[in-house]
């Protein structure tokens, strides 16, 4: 029998907005440790955004990543020796931390230029997949692509 389901951790929101998604968005940045360095990261993103679209950062990044969230994946059964690939939707929690670990994986494949910071990559992104465009938007195709499939 299956022991209890450990409670979820609760996120410390960040400071200037007061957001889950960016404190989110934080910590997937953060490398060793190195919180303050990624939080003025993902808040300058939010500027750069806001400069570009002239709309809200906050609003047009949680706008962004809407587009980007999966609905449904495949899953792997085993059903007598042989592996299937079983479509399953996807909670709301998990498609959020996809969504972002997309958004952060795709900003981070941007190419080694060393003139361009991770802010303006992730800004870079965040505004191709508010345009349904962008590496995040493809991988959320190819997932539900797989899923049609099978």
């Amino acid at each position: 029998m299956r022991s209890k389901k450990t409670p979820a951790k609760k996120i410390q929101y960040d400071a200037i907005y007061d957001s889950e998604l960016v404190a989110k968005l934080i910590n997937g940045c953060m490398l060793e440790g190195k919180k303050s360095v990624a939080a003025k990261q993902v808040y300058k993103a939010i500027e750069i955004i806001a400069e570009q679209t002239g709309k809200s950062g906050i609003d047009f990044l949680t706008e962004s990543l809407e587009n980007i969230k999966p609905t449904i994946e495949v899953r792997s059964r085993r059903v007598g020796g042989a592996s299937y690939q079983v479509p399953t939707p996807i909670r709301p929690e998990r498609r959020n931390s996809l969504a972002i670990r997309w958004l952060l994986n795709a900003a981070k494949a941007r190419g080694a230029n060393p003139y361009r910071t991770l802010a303006e990559k992730i800004a870079a992104e965040a505004i191709e997949a508010h345009e349904n465009a962008g590496a995040a938007i493809k991988k959320k195709l190819d997932t539900h692509k797989m899923a049609e499939a099978n």
